[in-house]
């Protein structure tokens, strides 16, 4: 751990797991504006609406929430550590099957 203008940031499970936040957070966004290009014209306005919610707000807690661990990761117990590591992977699930099915839902 070093510091820097007293900014403590340490290299454990949480501060790569914010890095990963940050990072999957951009490719998230980058491929939901991909795919409402995409389908735009074919969604109905709720439909339309409700991805547009999806697209801003998911990136930016994903972003939000992985500069947070960055920062204050190093505080975080054990417990709290794999309880974000949980919460993780519930992220990764569904930011996957989001790009699966809008894969499938594009290729019929």
């Amino acid at each position: 751990m070093f510091t820097l203008a007293q900014v403590n940031i340490g290299l454990n499970i949480a501060s790569l797991l914010g890095i990963i936040h940050v990072l999957l957070g951009t490719i998230y966004l980058i491929l939901m504006v991909f795919f409402l290009v995409q389908r735009a014209t074919r969604l109905t306005n709720w439909a339309l609406s409700l991805y547009i919610i999806q697209a801003i707000f998911i990136p930016v807690l994903m972003f939000l929430s992985g500069v947070i661990l960055i920062f204050q990761g190093w505080r975080l117990d054990p417990i709290l550590q794999f309880g974000q590591f949980l919460s993780f992977l519930i992220i990764i699930y569904f930011a996957i099957k989001d790009i699966v099915i809008n894969a499938v839902y594009r290729n019929r």
